[in-house]
């Protein structure tokens, strides 16, 4: 039997997901007022979060630690290009999170240690030193795409 694609939605009361975007209520964080907002869908968060895990797998610590970090990198500078509009806090906090975790390890699978030992790389070594990207904010200024 094959599902089917297209369905009838009532906004607010539901939600739907259209190109990696889920729609549907929204709430404002300073007036707490509900309003129909986009925000990435969970399947999208966790694909590029199995995808940082799989870039991150003991597989490929011959790797040196500036490849690995150029190619996590492009991961999360291709996840900010398309999921900048919308609410999408949440989502790069969670991304961010797992990145950072997921680097820790490989480095002290890298560097022989043990993973008590990740406290060795704060958030500002992997940021700062070895240049690791964070997704930010969204755009403030995207008067192109409120239409």
């Amino acid at each position: 039997m094959r599902r089917e694609k297209t369905r009838t939605c009532r906004l607010p009361e539901n939600s739907f997901d259209f190109p990696g975007y889920t729609f549907g209520r929204e709430y404002s964080p300073r007036t707490g007022g509900s309003y129909i907002g986009r925000r990435p869908s969970k399947k999208k968060v966790q694909r590029l979060c199995k995808a940082v895990s799989e870039q991150t797998d003991r597989r490929h610590t011959l790797l040196h630690v500036q490849e690995m970090v150029g190619k996590l990198n492009r991961m999360i500078a291709g996840w900010a290009n398309y999921f900048r509009l919308g609410s999408v806090r949440k989502a790069n906090n969670a991304v961010n999170a797992h990145v950072r975790k997921r680097l820790r390890q490989w480095l002290c699978r890298k560097h022989g240690l043990s993973a008590r030992k990740a406290y060795r790389y704060p958030a500002q070594y992997l940021y700062g030193q070895l240049g690791l990207r964070t997704l930010g904010r969204a755009a403030t200024d995207l008067s192109w795409a409120k239409a």
